[in-house]
């Protein structure tokens, strides 16, 4: 499993965010896993509710440069738009690796940043 961060972006939310920008980032991190969880138990019940959790992840990915979590949100939330099955169930299957990977990478960037 690949999991791709882009910098530039993280940097562009640091200077966006100031003082504020680690409490966001943890926060968005502890994110990420809340609207998994919502998003899997939505797939079993609801469609909208889990295209709109799909969609939340995406974009709260994104915006923190978590590309590759952000990149199998989207293609869950296509997957439910398009009633794809197999590309829903494919990239279900992946996302828990993603969003612990692209925690794990944020929160790491974030700790080589501290002591700068």
């Amino acid at each position: 499993m690949n999991v791709t961060i882009n910098e530039d972006a993280l940097e562009g939310m640091q200077s966006l965010l100031g003082d504020q920008f680690e409490d966001t980032l943890t926060f968005c991190c502890d994110e990420f896993e809340r609207l998994e969880n919502e998003l899997r138990m939505a797939l079993t019940s609801n469609d909208q509710d889990a295209i709109r959790h799909a969609h939340s992840l995406k974009s709260n990915a994104a915006q923190f440069g978590a590309m590759s979590l952000s990149n199998a949100a989207r293609a869950i939330e296509q997957g439910l738009i398009n009633e794809d099955i197999q590309a829903v169930q494919d990239n279900v299957a992946r996302l828990s690796a993603q969003v612990a990977g692209s925690k794990a990478q944020l929160l790491q960037w974030l700790s080589s940043k501290a002591f700068l």
